[in-house]
């Protein structure tokens, strides 16, 4: 059983950027990426707002951040943690294949997972018109009629991306306003073939063997219809990946695992958080790898004031 002294749930930004910082200060981190590493930046065609980076794919910037860590020595294992054991010292990793990893402190940087609508139709139409990755999936609705549902930064983003491929894309949205940038709402502003539903939400998806139409409804005026459609597209929020420490760690009401601000150390000392598995608001890469440069520097203290 292999013991080290720092190990990293996640390599998305965060999980990247801690194990950059705790390689640095000679803690020679262990990475468990998971099969499918990168976080939710594989999913976002463009990115525009990381310094640096005028325009670059999410895709393009994980390659950035790994090769880093790799030329650090950084061993990235592509495994997942089935279960972790905080409340022993030291802290035992239980990975996907049997394998257990002792670790005397962790960073959890397992980020976050789409939340799907749970409407009517959807999970029989999920992968047969109803999706949640507009950069996975675009490519099958050249030419076609597409809706987007969400107002945040990722229904724009994809919203944008489909409208360079889509005959027309409509944007439903159960507010009067977006959430996401102003920049993305200029440029939503600036295609022909977008269309925004204010204040409107679904209420089923429908149709035989694929999605032919979503039923929806406007929130204000109760008004009812049915818009034809060949595929949909949800970006309508995130949920935590902090199951594995249900009833170890502290969370808020929705999951996310609170952190001190200094260090983003948890409840439980030696234990820290970073990215959108503990960040409820502004979920940015950049905000992301700040937060898992904290938390490596937070774990580095810890493990030196305790003598380990």
């Amino acid at each position: 059983m292999k013991h080290t002294k720092i190990v990293i749930l996640g390599a998305g930004p965060a999980g990247y950027t801690a194990a950059l910082y705790a390689a640095r200060a000679g803690l020679n981190p262990i990475i468990l990426a998971g099969p499918l590493p990168g976080g939710q930046l594989v999913y976002t065609h463009h990115i525009e707002n990381y310094p640096g980076f005028g325009n670059v794919p999410g895709m393009d910037l994980v390659d950035v951040f790994k090769k880093q860590v790799e030329e650090l020595g950084v061993i990235i294992v592509y495994e997942s943690a089935v279960q972790v054991d905080v409340m022993s010292k030291p802290l035992t990793v239980t990975l996907g294949n049997g394998d257990q990893i002792l670790a005397d402190s962790l960073v959890i940087a397992t980020g976050s997972s789409p939340k799907w609508l749970n409407a009517q139709g959807e999970e029989r139409f999920k992968g047969q018109g109803v999706s949640i990755c507009a950069t996975c999936d675009g490519f099958f609705y050249r030419g076609k009629s597409v809706a987007v549902v969400g107002g945040g930064n990722t229904a724009l983003y994809e919203a944008l991306f489909m409208a360079t491929i889509a005959k027309d894309v409509t944007i439903i949205h159960r507010d009067s306003f977006f959430t996401g940038e102003k920049a993305l709402q200029n440029q939503i502003k600036d295609h022909d073939n977008i269309r925004v539903l204010w204040n409107t939400e679904v209420v089923s998806f429908e149709g035989q063997e694929r999605l032919s139409s979503v039923n929806i409804k406007n929130n204000q005026t109760l008004a009812v219809e049915d818009l034809k459609v060949d595929g949909v597209f949800e970006a309508v929020g995130q949920t935590p990946n902090s199951e594995l420490f249900v009833g170890q760690l502290d969370m808020d009401e929705n999951g996310y695992i609170m952190t001190n601000h200094d260090t983003r150390q948890t409840s439980v000392p030696g234990v820290f958080a970073a990215g959108d598995v503990q960040e409820p608001y502004f979920r940015q890469a950049i905000i992301a790898c700040g937060a898992g440069a904290i938390a490596a520097l937070g774990a580095e203290r810890y493990l030196v004031e305790n003598g380990m």
